[in-house]
């Protein structure tokens, strides 16, 4: 009979608020971080435009992740750098809500299309001479449209699922509304919840999981075979990058996610988010870069002109 239900309340983001005397530092490296992707991830969706070497179904692909990257962090950061300067440290429930529907429709979709690029891959270095009748634009539009529409459902399907909570409280020891940490504030019915929830997310996390583990398990057959150092050398290259991208997405996502509630940690969650959020986006466009011709060719080319 004590509780009280503030869902249409106000919430107050917490925030790093914990550490009073490194929010300042947080605020410049966040903000650099934040600039950092910004620029990285736009300068690849630029490139894979106006380079006729990168309009090829790996570098369509990239080109989505770094798009998806771009709303990820944007998402969340903004609202981190204005709490973090002490502007204001409050976001209305609708904010909330919407904060949370859009966190896990880019999130979700980045974990599909993650799959997507491993059968891109594993098309790549297991069939490459048929590689491009494989991978077909119509199919790569069709595989990228599928990804946001699986994610769509997935994030409707949370969403909706967490709106019908009762919530007792209004303080969020997090600096975005993440979903475990409004979990935290049910007044009801909180296991019954959590398991739905707990199983929505898994389908999300771990089915991709196991199947570009599957995938990658092909792949690695298939380059055993490959009797050349140079030819198993390219092979592993060309996957080498996206297997980086993969384990630290999907490691930071697990960790926050696949917990029970109760036993989930504020401070430690924050630190996680903050990978997944900020690091992994801003790492992106340099994994993918570094050890790619192609794509350093194309930067050259397009300052080369600019130069002229």
């Amino acid at each position: 009979m004590g509780s009280f239900n503030l869902s249409l309340e106000d919430f107050t983001l917490v925030g790093f608020s914990d550490w009073p005397q490194l929010e300042l530092i947080f605020l410049i490296f966040i903000s650099i971080f934040y600039s950092l992707t910004l620029c990285g991830n736009t300068t690849i969706i630029a490139l894979t435009q106006l380079d006729l070497r990168l309009k090829t179904p790996m570098y369509f692909f990239l080109a989505h992740l770094s798009f998806l990257d771009l709303c990820f962090t944007s998402s969340t950061v903004p609202q981190l750098l204005i709490n973090l300067s002490r502007v204001d440290q409050t976001i209305s429930y609708a904010g909330c809500i919407a904060q949370l529907f859009i966190a896990l429709l880019l999130g979700g979709t980045e974990c599909v299309l993650l799959v997507v690029m491993a059968f891109d891959r594993y098309a790549a270095v297991c069939h490459p001479l048929h590689y491009t009748t494989i991978m077909h634009p119509v199919l790569c539009q069709a595989l990228a449209m599928s990804s946001w529409v699986a994610a769509f459902l997935n994030s409707l399907i949370q969403t909706g699922l967490f709106m019908t909570i009762p919530l007792c409280g209004h303080h969020l020891n997090h600096f975005f509304c993440e979903m475990i940490v409004l979990l935290k504030l049910a007044c009801e019915n909180k296991a019954g919840t959590e398991a739905n929830l707990f199983v929505a997310g898994a389908l999300i996390l771990v089915c991709p999981v196991a199947l570009i583990l599957g995938t990658y398990a092909h792949i690695a057959h298939a380059v055993l075979k490959i009797k050349s150092r140079a030819g198993r050398r390219k092979a592993l290259g060309t996957c080498g990058s996206h297997l980086v991208v993969v384990s630290l997405f999907y490691g930071s996502a697990m960790y926050t996610y696949l917990q029970p509630v109760h036993r989930y940690s504020g401070s430690e969650g924050k630190f996680a988010a903050l990978f997944y959020t900020i690091i992994t986006p801003m790492l992106n466009p340099l994994i993918y870069t570094l050890r790619n011709k192609d794509v350093k060719g194309a930067l050259s080319k397009v300052l080369g002109k600019g130069r002229e």
